[in-house]
């Protein structure tokens, strides 16, 4: 009997994100494989056993969910936002490409879901309605000298800027980093949007200018989305302000 695993994205938060695919993926397997907190978000089912494990162990977990898928059963590695978005996707993929000859018989699937950088725009406007790049801040899979060049690159060719995984207990200096290294390519009044827990119970989104941008402000939990120089803020009155980079470029603009 051929097994059969998918990847399945929850969303940033609640059920009312989660796409009927991923529900119908999540309903119909035999087993669940998650960083713990993101299983805890899935509803418990008869029969249905889950394998939870922590958050930077993505490797053992992919392997994991592959031998018992191995073994026929219907698998499904449960994934915060997208997982093809710095997520379970391509750990899973990684596996496969070096792991058992029996793994690449598989059915994989991967199900989309709503990723971070999405659900923090949609709060403030359309941070994102022209050109932008998403960039992780974590060095533990990169060099930080990686991450310095293509947010360089990226300040230089004019994107807005996602950034996932801004900083953690263990890696709590990069983000200052990041902001000192864009405030000497960006204007200070771009915008900055701190989006934390999009879509659950303590959301929390703000905006403020690169100039007073605080590194301190943020968790594993927080999207930062930076604007380009093109990014504008219309402020209304006893309203939160809408973020939006035009879709054209002025002229002369680069």
């Amino acid at each position: 009997m051929t097994g059969a695993l998918s990847v399945v994205g929850l969303g940033p938060g609640g059920p009312d994100v989660l796409t009927p695919e991923a529900a119908a993926a999540l309903e119909h397997a035999d087993a669940l494989y998650g960083y713990g907190p993101y299983l805890d978000r899935v509803p418990p089912r008869p029969g249905q056993s889950r394998h939870a494990s922590d958050n930077r162990e993505e490797g053992s977990r992919a392997a994991a969910a592959l031998r018992h898928a191995a073994q026929g059963a219907k698998v499904a590695v449960v994934s915060g936002g997208d997982p093809g978005v710095f997520a379970m996707a391509a750990a899973v993929c990684e596996q496969i490409d070096g792991g058992e000859p029996s793994w690449r018989d598989l059915d994989v699937s991967v199900v989309p879901g709503v990723t971070a950088m999405l659900a923090v725009a949609a709060r403030v406007g359309a941070p994102l309605g022209h050109d932008f790049c998403a960039i992780s801040l974590s060095d533990n899979l990169k060099p930080w000298d990686v991450v310095e060049r293509r947010l360089d690159a990226a300040a230089g060719a004019g994107f807005v800027i996602a950034l996932y995984n801004p900083i953690s207990r263990a890696r709590p200096w990069q983000l200052g980093k990041t902001f000192e290294r864009l405030r000497e390519r960006l204007p200070p009044a771009t915008p900055v949007v701190f989006g934390r827990a999009v879509g659950r119970e303590r959301e929390s989104v703000s905006v403020f200018t690169l100039a007073a941008a605080d590194a301190s402000a943020a968790d594993m939990a927080t999207l930062i989305i930076i604007g380009s120089p093109f990014t504008r803020v219309i402020e209304r009155p006893g309203r939160a302000p809408l973020v939006y980079t035009p879709r054209f470029v002025p002229d002369g603009g680069t």
